[in-house]
């Protein structure tokens, strides 16, 4: 029932407060990016999509800034979306022979191979079988995030929660440091530079960052702050916090309660997210977007993403380049676990990097990409050699998706069957 509310919320926006360009079968999705953005929250959003390696959807909606109309130009802090732009990177990088699936990552990051981590494979890390998921008791707080090579550190000094390949857990912040630590122990270069040269590059992407530059900071899309009204109503007073318990815990809600009785820990899912301090961390501050903190805050435009994906929609190519491998791509785009996850509540389907696609009807085996904590999103489809981003600069966040993404998704879907069979379904 409360999903159905929030539903019919969320689709009773104008269907014309868009700008940009789409064909013509596309435009049901114009509609829908106008329609779903929030009327009391200031913000907006933009949508790419590609179809056959080319641009059919260039979409905005709303402002990027105070007074400043969202375009082609603005990029938004994507969270866990980025997990799929690093994992992209490491393709490129196995396809050149740089790094293999299944080599034990000591052996590119000597320092890393320790208390129990000797058999953590790329595998392992990519499919969130790694047992390195807990980033609460690795960390002393969230301000050391800022601190690249502290990070690094921290992660040669962790011990795995379970043993590599016995279990599935959401590596929701460790997971960037995991792969982005081995590519530049194997490449003896910067995380940004190996980006540029393998991946922004050879596609000619602009706006993909882990860590945005100062030049470039004027392009981000940040969250717009209400005007504060000056009545306070009780919604709005401050709750005391509720004692902890014997383990030194915040005590669970109820709906934590109930999820404890399928089996999860709710606490598994706060190691996974949430560090110590975090309340005082502010990831759209400067220092903030000039971290790398590959899978929290990475910074993209929606054409840039659309367009990684393009490539591989179309097996690893890019215009008569092959950035990946064929047998390389067969690898990333296989499911590597069916197994519950202990951090997620729904299955994902983990590929190398990757998780399944969600949507309100439509059924994708062949499609896979990844979400991010805010709502945003981006995926491909090879099947339909299709391609879709979505980001945004609004408060909203859910660790399985906002119903937003669900149903652009959905719509894009829809529209594609237009374009390629001339008709479309809700399944």
């Amino acid at each position: 029932m409360q999903s159905l509310k929030i539903l019919k919320k969320i689709t009773h926006g104008k269907k014309d407060n868009y700008r940009g360009e789409c064909i013509e079968q596309f435009l049901p999705l114009a509609n829908v990016l106008s329609q779903i953005q929030p009327e009391s929250t200031p913000g907006g959003a933009a949508i790419s999509v590609y179809y056959q390696g080319q641009s059919i959807a260039e979409l905005y909606t709303g402002e990027a800034n105070a007074g400043e109309l969202w375009d082609a130009q603005h990029m938004a802090l994507s969270y866990s979306t980025g997990k799929a732009v690093i994992a992209t990177l490491t393709h490129i990088l196995v396809s050149q022979g740089f790094l293999s699936y299944d080599t034990p990552l000591m052996q590119y990051w000597p320092e890393f191979g320790q208390h129990g981590k000797e058999k953590i494979t790329l595998r392992h890390v990519l499919s969130h079988q790694s047992g390195l998921f807990d980033i609460r008791h690795t960390i002393e707080n969230a301000q050391v995030m800022l601190d690249w090579q502290a990070m690094l550190h921290a992660f040669e000094q962790a011990t795995p929660r379970f043993a590599a390949g016995t279990a599935t857990a959401y590596q929701a912040m460790s997971f960037g440091w995991l792969i982005g630590g081995t590519i530049e122990k194997v490449m003896n270069k910067p995380l940004a530079d190996v980006l540029k040269q393998y991946l922004v590059e050879p596609l000619g992407l602009d706006g993909v960052y882990f860590g945005v530059p100062s030049d470039q900071l004027h392009r981000v899309a940040r969250p717009i702050k209400k005007e504060k009204s000056a009545i306070t109503n009780a919604s709005q007073v401050q709750k005391p916090r509720k004692p902890l318990n014997s383990d030194g815990r915040r005590p669970l809600s109820f709906t934590e309660r109930v999820i404890s009785l399928s089996g999860i820990n709710p606490y598994d899912a706060e190691d996974a997210l949430v560090p110590r301090s975090m309340g005082k961390f502010d990831f759209f501050s400067d220092q903030g977007l000039q971290a790398v903190i590959p899978s929290a805050n990475g910074v993209f435009s929606a054409d840039s993403l659309a367009k990684m994906y393009a490539m591989l929609a179309n097996g690893g190519v890019w215009q008569d380049q092959v950035l990946i491998k064929p047998e390389v791509f067969q690898e990333l785009s296989t499911i590597q676990t069916h197994a519950r996850d202990r951090v997620m509540p729904i299955p994902m389907h983990w590929r190398l990097g990757y998780h399944r696609v969600f949507t309100l009807g439509k059924r994708v085996p062949t499609a896979f990409g990844h979400i991010g904590y805010n709502g945003s999103g981006a995926w491909c489809d090879p099947t339909r050699e299709l391609s879709f981003a979505y980001i945004h600069n609004f408060k909203s966040g859910n660790i399985t998706g906002d119903y937003r993404l669900w149903w652009l998704t959905q719509t894009a879907l829809q529209c594609a069957d237009q374009l390629i069979q001339g008709k479309k379904s809700w399944f």
